[in-house]
């Protein structure tokens, strides 16, 4: 599950680039004129721009994976460029469906919660809290009768 973007960082980066050029330019033959004031809120403004613009760029491969083999549930999240790993015991896990009161995936072992699917639409949230649980379901019922 990730975030949905319309941009990736490096296409973030040469569309600041040109808006730019285009706004220094323009900022720059008022300034040749004896305005420069524009000059200076060009400045501020394109510096506005880059903070947001980073934000964006930082956030835009967010994604979180859910995988489970034999053994082991891993949840994986990665949020601005941080990796962060939580392997969980398939049989003891329960996952609890997104509510008006929690609008994430519950996902509880031996006391250990986490909240999963926060990139992702509610409807799409839903789908992946059933198909999850009856994975689980599944793999705890192999494990149990082996």
């Amino acid at each position: 599950m990730k975030r949905n973007c319309s941009m990736s960082p490096r296409q973030v980066a040469i569309a600041y680039g040109v808006l730019c050029l285009f706004t220094f330019s323009i900022a720059s033959v008022f300034a040749l004129r004896g305005m420069w004031l524009v000059l200076a809120y060009a400045l501020l403004e394109t510096g506005g721009l880059a903070l947001a613009l980073l934000h964006y760029a930082r956030h835009a491969t967010d994604q979180e994976h859910i995988a489970l083999s034999e053994g082991c549930l891993l949840v994986e999240r990665i949020e601005a460029g941080e990796r962060a790993q939580v392997r969980l015991d398939p049989y003891w896990t329960r996952v609890g469906p997104p509510t008006r009161r929690h609008r994430l995936i519950q996902i509880e072992s031996r006391g250990l919660k986490l909240e999963v699917g926060g990139f992702v639409s509610e409807e799409m949230r839903k789908q992946v809290a059933d198909e999850l649980r009856a994975e689980l379901r599944a793999a705890s019922y192999e494990t149990h009768w082996r």
